[in-house]
C-alpha cells in the first residue's frame, strides 16, 4: 500500500480510503466486518464514515454506521491500527438528529461529537469533518452560484473556535471539510492562520473521470496549501464500473435500488460519457474499475481516494487499484474524452 501524509501533519494514511456509508442498508454488520478485516489486512488504515449514514438518509438508520464500526473496534480491539474520519451534519432539513435543524454552531457540533464517540466506541477522532457548509454554496453538482445574504450563517471563526475547543480537549485530532468550495477553502485556513486555530487538513469532495470540478481551483490550493483531496464517489455510484453500461439495472446495486434518489450520473451526458471511458479502459486491456481509481490516484492534489463496496470481490479489486500505473498515452487519452465535455456530471 502507498501512503501519503495527511495534510501538513506527519500522520500517513493509506491512498485507498475505506468508504463505509452502505453499511447498515445495503450492507449488513457482518459484511461491515469483513470488509473492514480485509482492509486492514491489505494495508488500508485509513477509514471513512459520518454520523449521517448509511445512505440514503433515513431517520431509522442515522448512525447506525458508525455503530458498526464501534462494534467492530470492540471486537477486534484495533483502534489504534485505524485513522479514523467521520463528518458532523451541516445545515440540512432533517431534523432528526438532535430534534432540530442541524447548524455547524457550538451545541450542535459538540453534541454530534459526542454521539459519534459513543457510537464509534472511542475516546478521540482522528479526523473531523464538516459534512457541508452551514452557509449557501454551489455544492451537489451545482456549477452555477447565486449569491443569497443570510442572516444566520454561522461565521467560520465560530466553527473553528469549536472546533479548536475539542482539539484541546483531546476528542479529535484535526479537522477537514467536505463539498466545500475554494472561497470557503481559503477562508478556513486564512482565519485559522489569524486567529491560531486549528488549520483544515484536508477537503472531501467528489472527483472522477465524469466529474473533474475540483481541479478548477481547488486542486490548486490543495498543493500550494497541503490540504489535499479526499475523493469521494471515484466511480461516479458505480457507472464507471462498467455494471450500468448499455442499459443495464444490477440486482441489488445502489442505482436499481436508488435510481430515483441519485441521479447525479445518471442524466444523458453521465451515460454518455460513462460508456466512452469504460470502453476505453477494456480497449487498453483494463477493467473500468482499474482505470478510473488509478487515474484519480495519479493526481497530485489527492491525499486518499475513498472507495465502497457492497461485496468483497468489489473491495478486493479497489483496493488493488493503488498497484496500477497508467502511462501517459492512455491519459492523454483520457483527457481527450474529458475536453470533449469536461464536466458531464458536476
Amino acid at each position: 500500500m502507498e501512503f501519503r501524509n495527511l495534510g501538513n501533519t506527519d500522520l500517513k494514511v493509506s491512498l485507498i480510503c475505506l468508504g463505509t456509508m452502505t453499511w447498515g442498508e445495503q450492507n449488513s454488520e457482518q459484511e461491515g466486518f469483513e470488509q473492514m478485516d480485509y482492509s486492514l489486512d491489505n494495508g488500508v488504515n485509513f477509514f471513512d464514515t459520518a454520523e449521517l449514514y448509511s445512505v440514503p438518509p433515513r431517520k431509522e438508520t442515522w448512525g447506525v454506521t458508525e455503530e458498526i464500526i464501534g462494534n467492530w473496534f470492540k471486537s477486534r480491539r484495533c483502534r489504534e491500527k485505524v485513522v479514523l474520519a467521520t463528518k458532523v451534519t451541516g445545515r440540512s432539513g432533517m431534523k432528526w438528529f438532535r430534534n432540530k435543524e442541524t447548524r455547524l454552531n457550538k451545541e450542535q457540533i459538540n453534541s454530534a461529537v459526542e454521539g459519534s464517540l459513543k457510537r464509534l466506541k472511542t475516546d478521540y477522532i482522528d479526523l473531523y469533518q464538516l459534512h457541508w457548509p452551514d452557509r449557501k454554496a454551489n455544492f451537489f453538482g451545482k456549477l452555477s452560484y447565486e449569491h443569497e445574504e443570510e442572516a444566520d450563517f454561522i461565521e467560520i471563526r465560530t466553527q473553528l473556535e469549536v472546533l479548536a475547543d475539542l482539539v484541546k480537549s483531546g476528542k479529535i485530532r484535526y479537522i477537514g471539510l467536505s463539498n466545500e468550495t475554494s472561497w470557503g477553502l481559503m477562508k478556513f485556513l486564512s482565519i485559522a492562520e489569524k486567529y491560531d486555530l486549528p488549520r483544515v487538513v484536508s477537503v472531501q469532495n467528489p472527483y472522477s473521470l465524469l466529474n473533474r470540478s475540483y481541479e478548477v481551483g481547488m486542486a490548486e490550493i490543495s498543493i500550494r496549501e497541503k490540504c489535499g483531496l479526499l475523493a469521494y464517489s471515484p466511480l461516479a455510484f458505480g457507472m464507471l464500473s462498467g455494471k450500468y453500461d448499455n442499459g443495464s439495472k444490477p440486482d441489488g446495486a445502489r442505482l436499481t435500488l436508488f435510481g430515483d434518489m441519485f441521479t447525479r450520473y445518471t442524466k444523458p451526458k453521465g451515460l454518455k460519457y460513462s460508456e466512452k471511458f469504460n470502453d476505453l479502459a477494456r480497449k487498453n486491456g483494463m477493467t473500468p474499475v482499474e482505470m478510473s481509481l488509478a487515474f484519480v490516484n495519479s493526481r497530485k492534489f489527492l491525499t486518499s481516494n475513498i472507495i465502497g463496496a457492497t461485496n468483497i470481490d468489489q473491495l478486493k479489486e479497489n483496493i488493488k487499484s493503488f498497484q496500477v500505473k497508467l502511462s501517459q498515452d492512455l491519459i492523454d487519452e483520457i483527457d481527450s474524452i474529458h475536453n470533449k465535455n469536461p464536466f458531464p456530471c458536476p
